[in-house]
């Protein structure tokens, strides 16, 4: 005599169909479709049957409510979403020269509110700074990291620095342990950099501007992350580029060094950062989870995209294409961080990076640049609580 059977599966022992357990036959009837049929008896079954599997080369979309509450880098409602596609696209400035008198003064944080982040922006000194970082993307477009460049004495000592840090780590190993993040070598690393800063901007400028490393020290400092928090996120990084403005605006680096300031200058900061993150588990700052763009970067993918505008072969989804991350990444810093993401994360690309994952879909690197500079402008330099720490003096005026 053949043995009852169970429709319970073990699959999912602790989620039931809500449309099985209801009592009204039209109930009954609509579940048969919706939590599947027992092989045996053809009756509905008490649990969803699994998911299809994917098929397609792109990952599948997320099927898990995330613990997170959206992220800024996903505004929360479709307004603020359609804000960011319909604001204009940033456009690149040249850098506003200094004149004598030259007041060189400790910056200072200025902005708490929405008012002031408003206040900011529409600044000539916010719009000169983010047209200065435009002025960065452009100047990478179609090139590869390898391309021949110009590389002034200012971008070699910069360099320089950057390899002496990169030293560093090697030579300050992480503590052991039982806290997974933040690493307290990271401080004694951090507290060297500091002692060790003002050499380094002297190293710069010229012998009468030595005065301006009271303004210069603390953008660099705080370029690489927080000594107390042992952290480092988007705003550390908004800090690096303000310091290469300051640097700009003091006519030290020039318009022609712009494509080595990417390509070699920020593409040594990004090694450096990687291997501050790995080696002493450096905490995301205002971790955003899965729904953030990156948990510690953006300007490297403002600055990979307008490499890949207009290239022959690779488009936004050529992202999930291993060969071409194997091959590639070392030339373009786009593929770079995707390369790293994938490398650092395990699972599904669209479930830790679902962001990035939706920027694949789009059709053209151009709009996917111009997307990112908009982005970039409301959700890192329209924050609050990434600008509250962001420093102005004389170079970066607060108006």
């Amino acid at each position: 005599m053949e043995q009852p059977h169970s429709h319970q599966s073990s699959l999912s022992p602790d989620i039931s169909c809500p449309l099985a357990s209801s009592s009204s036959p039209s109930a009954h009837e609509d579940s048969t479709g919706a939590c599947g049929t027992c092989r045996k008896c053809g009756d509905p079954t008490t649990f969803a049957p699994p998911p299809l599997s994917w098929t397609s080369e792109v990952s599948p979309p997320p099927n898990y409510r995330p613990i997170r509450a959206p992220a800024i880098n996903l505004p929360p409602n479709e307004q603020s979403r359609q804000a960011i596609i319909l604001s204009p696209v940033p456009q690149s400035e040249k850098v506003l020269p200094v004149a004598p008198p030259f007041l060189f003064q400790a910056p200072s944080k200025k902005i708490q509110s929405p008012d002031h982040i408003r206040s900011f922006n529409d600044s000539d000194t916010g719009k000169n700074f983010l047209g200065f970082i435009v002025a960065l993307s452009e100047s990478m477009r179609g090139h590869k990291i390898s391309d021949p460049c110009h590389q002034s004495d200012t971008v070699n000592t910069i360099i320089s620095i950057l390899h002496t840090l990169i030293d560093w780590v090697d030579e300050i190993p992480p503590t052991e342990q039982a806290a997974r993040y933040g690493n307290v070598s990271y401080q004694t690393w951090h507290s060297r950099l500091v002692e060790n800063s003002e050499d380094f901007v002297i190293r710069l400028l010229p012998d009468d501007w030595r005065s301006a490393t009271v303004e210069l020290v603390p953008y660099f400092t705080d370029s690489f992350g927080n000594s107390s928090r042992i952290d480092y996120g988007t705003g550390h990084e908004t800090n690096f580029a303000a310091w290469l403005y300051c640097l700009a605006r003091l006519g030290i680096i020039k318009e022609e060094d712009y494509h080595a300031v990417v390509a070699r200058v920020f593409v040594k900061y990004l090694e450096l950062m990687r291997k501050l993150q790995l080696v002493y588990c450096l905490e995301p700052a205002g971790s955003h989870g899965v729904w953030g763009l990156d948990d510690y970067h953006f300007l490297p993918f403002i600055f990979g995209s307008s490499q890949l505008i207009d290239h022959k072969y690779m488009k936004p989804k050529s992202i999930h294409n291993p060969d071409i991350l194997e091959n590639f990444s070392s030339e373009y810093l786009y593929l770079s961080c995707i390369a790293f993401v994938k490398k650092e994360k395990k699972g599904l690309f669209a479930e830790h990076s679902p962001l990035l994952d939706d920027i694949s879909g789009v059709p053209a690197w151009k709009k996917v640049n111009s997307g990112l500079l908009k982005m970039y402008k409301a959700e890192v330099l329209e924050k609050v609580p990434i600008m509250q720490h962001f420093l102005f003096g004389w170079l970066i005026k607060w108006e």
